[in-house]
């Protein structure tokens, strides 16, 4: 890789300060005044808030785990910059050139991207030619993000969180929005051709807008395909609740089982703290819900799709969640470790989760329970999994790529065909060995 080559230039939050008040003087005529310009210089873990860089350079700078909150980047140059796990909050981009730059997993809620140039591109040290490269949004949150008019043919949007984004004229041909959370985006005068958005969340768009046909949308999640929806039911969810806390508590003498199997429950908005043990859920859309501290143990929702859902202390042990969907839901403290069944005349048995196949990309897994869980094939991409629990389960085949990994319990796990490509550690932990 390219990156391996260069000796990228290291400075301080000091000279980075100063270099900020230079172009400032620069950009207002005053004597002295400099135009900040950077090339091949790691500014990771650095700080510039609310700072005004309208045209400054910052070709090919490693800016990871940066603080850009507000900053003003109009009509700067930031080609083939990496801007991963950065704070972009309310950031400027107006019109800048981030051609072949990499922004993943980065907060962009609120920032403006109104005619930038999100091509392909690359820098080369030596003269060598170097493939351009798509610009990277994967996993970054662009919630509320003005896109309009903005040249992204190509770029790679892949589980990115564009809810009530303005893309209106953009171009994004040949894009890749795979798993993208659309919500709500207004994609009038949009250019999607050769685009790919499988799986993509396409509820509250208005599909006539894209008038391009040329586009993967396998899986794509829209008003027409999302399910019946809750509010349609014959019956209110709190009847349906009744009737199974009467199903549970006769063991299924009376009352009725609670099941919404290939319904959509977004409308409810919240399930926090309720008793759920025992439903049947598969296929069910609870995406953008909140359930945190709910009880769902010994449930059927294989396929459940928990996008974007706050299940902070949630308790599914010996759930099946085959293929479900977990990315960018808050799981802290998540509990799928085996739910023990026993009475007065049988000796302990234990009920498994499985969660083959499931997705927890850029999913926060702090402090999660997975003992003796089944995730064959199931994908942590970029997820915090800080202090979670792995204890004597089967990880074959797992994808761990970019996951925090910090203090993980993997003793007597099954399975030796894992990918573990991740941050063992985290940047936090770094200062606090070096303090």
């Amino acid at each position: 890789m390219l990156e391996d080559t260069i000796e990228y230039k290291i400075i301080t939050q000091s000279q980075l300060d100063g270099l900020i008040q230079l172009h400032k003087r620069f950009m207002e005529g005053r004597l002295g005044g400099r135009r900040a310009v950077l090339k091949y210089y790691d500014l990771s873990s650095l700080s510039i808030r609310r700072a005004s860089l309208r045209g400054a350079e910052f070709s090919g700078c490693i800016m990871r785990n940066m603080d850009l909150l507000g900053t003003d980047f109009q009509e700067a140059t930031l080609y083939s910059c990496d801007l991963s796990e950065s704070n972009l909050l309310d950031t400027s981009f107006v019109r800048a050139d981030l051609r072949g730059s990499r922004i993943e997993n980065a907060n962009l809620e609120g920032a403006d991207l109104a005619n930038a140039d999100m091509r392909e591109g690359n820098l080369s040290t030596d003269g060598s030619y170097q493939p351009p490269r798509p610009v990277n949004f994967r996993g970054a949150k662009l919630v509320g993000v003005r896109l309009s008019g903005a040249m992204a043919g190509k770029a790679d949007f892949t589980d990115a969180l564009l809810t009530g984004a303005d893309i209106t004229d953009a171009d994004f041909r040949g894009a890749k929005l795979d798993g993208a959370d659309m919500s709500g985006v207004d994609v009038g005068g949009i250019q999607l051709a050769g685009a790919s958005m499988k799986y993509a969340i396409l509820t509250g768009v208005e599909m006539s807008d894209i008038k391009d046909r040329n586009i993967d949308m396998e899986g794509a999640l829209t008003d027409e395909s999302a399910g019946i929806s809750i509010l349609k039911s014959d019956t209110t969810l709190d009847e349906m609740l009744a009737e199974h806390a009467v199903w549970l508590s006769s063991a299924g003498k009376n009352g009725a089982q609670l099941n919404v199997g290939n319904m959509d429950l977004r409308a409810v908005r919240s399930l926090s703290h309720k008793k759920l043990t025992a439903i049947k859920a598969p296929n069910a859309r609870f995406i953008g819900m909140d359930m945190k501290h709910m009880e769902i143990q010994s449930s059927s929702l294989d396929r459940a799709d928990f996008r974007n859902c706050n299940l902070e202390g949630v308790d599914m042990r010996g759930s099946s969640l085959r293929y479900a969907i977990f990315n960018h839901s808050n799981m802290c403290g998540s509990n799928f470790a085996p739910l023990v069944l026993s009475s007065k005349s049988e000796t302990k048995r234990f009920a498994p989760c499985n969660m083959e196949g499931a997705k927890f990309r850029y999913a926060d897994l702090r402090g999660a329970i997975f003992k003796g869980v089944n995730l064959q094939n199931a994908d942590f991409t970029n997820a915090d999994l800080e202090g979670a629990d792995f204890r004597g389960a089967d990880i074959t085949n797992v994808n761990f790529e970019g996951a925090i990994l910090e203090d993980t319990k993997m003793d007597d796990v099954i399975g030796n065909e894992t990918t573990t490509k991740g941050r063992a550690f985290s940047l936090d932990s770094l200062k606090k060995e070096e303090a």
